[in-house]
């Protein structure tokens, strides 16, 4: 299952990088125009609600994070993972973080473009993940 991982300082002008290397990916794996689409739209709202996060409270006062996003394919699925993280890259302390509690237009914007979209709190902020049927099993060359 080939993952990638692209880790950005959370401003507006680095979701649309965001979406075109989730684009790039699942083009890649296999998934068709529509379903791009769809990809692209979720994945703009997940970075674009990390992004509005991105200023995080620490004990000392506020501090800039980052946004990690996940994106594992294998031939017949898409998991996309977007995370707020400190700073240093580290994962956020458990809890509810601003994504879990946002906008519930945006959750129902991603849930209705996803197969599945589970927002929820882990150890490293809040997860937002995909799992999105390709329409024709890539053939892949070894």
């Amino acid at each position: 299952m080939p993952t990638v991982t692209l880790r950005f300082s959370p401003l507006a002008e680095h979701v649309r990088t965001a979406r075109l290397v989730a684009v790039s990916v699942a083009r890649r794996a296999g998934f068709g125009e529509e379903q791009l689409d769809e990809i692209r739209i979720a994945i703009g709202e997940a970075c674009a609600r990390a992004v509005a996060g991105g200023a995080l409270q620490t004990p000392t006062g506020p501090a800039v994070g980052l946004v990690d996003m996940r994106l594992c394919d294998d031939e017949e699925r898409l998991d996309v993972t977007v995370v707020q993280c400190s700073a240093d890259g580290e994962p956020l302390p458990d809890g509810p973080g601003p994504l879990a509690t946002a906008d519930p237009l945006s959750l129902a914007l991603m849930a209705g473009m996803a197969d599945s979209s589970e927002p929820s709190s882990q150890s490293g902020g809040v997860t937002l993940s995909w799992r999105l049927q390709a329409e024709t099993a890539p053939v892949r060359a070894f």
